[in-house]
């Protein structure tokens, strides 16, 4: 099992991080709106991060909004040389806390603007380019404009999020992607329809992944998971002297090498227990059957 993964291998700017790393949005208030129910926790939790080793953090200014962004600068900042920190655009919230495409050039540029300055970034090293249903701006006009950014040395690295088979293979004629961000557990591998919309799953775009070498950054890795309360899952946990959670998370690095876990919390405890999963060797037995 690798415990570091290459993001854009093959570009002039690669950039290696360590296998496991941490999503900010569950940082914020209650759905995901307002400021941390203990900041002082949620600040700590990022710099043991860093002091753990983890090395690539998952963020979006439309976290909180802007929560995430602020707590990651006042945690960390000056950022470590190794750090990779991630963002997301395409999305932003209204007062009634819906979520609602945020999609035209415009809108991206000012969202881009607004995380470099939140972050206190020159150049933000990777973003991911949140689909959210393209209504009236094609995909080859949203990424047109991040390619442009990209040209001006705003980005680095350009990712797709919540994106199918069929948008992932267009998103690869117009230019290179570097990452792909899509919902993928355990116990949830494909596209999931609900009220809000739908989120394409991480199984339908892994193997396309795969063949490009593109990391795939599963979302909701443990949220669809522990609910299930999986019996298979929790014979491995007991066999291996481990929680759920840490064998959900065992299983992705175990699925495939392009698997970069971000579990989020928002308590200490919790990250330092999710962080112990990357020491879990699942057997080729384990993985078998847990299928």
């Amino acid at each position: 099992m690798p415990s570091t993964i290459t993001i854009a291998q093959n570009s002039a700017h690669p950039l290696t991080v360590n296998r496991l790393g941490y999503g900010t949005m569950r940082l914020t208030g209650p759905e995901i709106w307002g400021e941390p129910t203990n900041r002082s926790e949620a600040l700590q939790i990022l710099r043991t991060a860093i002091e753990s080793g983890v090395n690539f953090i998952d963020t979006a200014d439309y976290y909180g909004e802007d929560v995430t962004n602020r707590l990651i600068r006042e945690a960390l900042y000056p950022y470590s040389a190794d750090l990779v920190i991630c963002t997301k655009v395409g999305a932003t919230r209204r007062p009634d806390k819906s979520w609602v495409p945020f999609n035209t050039p415009e809108n991206l540029r000012t969202s881009i603007d607004n995380n470099l300055r939140t972050l206190g970034q020159e150049q933000v090293q990777l973003v991911h380019l949140r689909l959210m249903g393209h209504g009236p701006v094609p995909l080859d006009e949203q990424l047109g404009a991040m390619f442009e950014m990209q040209r001006e040395g705003k980005i680095l690295h350009v990712g797709l999020s919540n994106v199918t088979h069929e948008e992932l293979e267009a998103g690869l004629k117009l230019g290179p992607i570097a990452t792909v961000e899509n919902m993928f557990s355990y116990a949830q591998r494909t596209t999931l329809s609900h009220a809000h919309g739908h989120n394409p799953g991480g199984e339908e775009v892994l193997e396309l992944c795969e063949q490009h070498g593109i990391p795939l950054i599963p979302f909701f890795s443990l949220l669809h998971a522990l609910p299930k309360q999986l019996d298979k899952i929790a014979e491995v946990a007991s066999r291996h002297n481990a929680t759920p959670a840490q064998v959900n998370i065992a299983w992705l690095l175990h699925h495939s090498p392009w698997l970069l876990p971000i579990p989020g919390t928002s308590l200490l405890a919790h990250f330092r227990e999710n962080l112990a999963a990357k020491d879990i060797q699942l057997s080729a037995e384990d993985m078998s059957y847990l299928g």
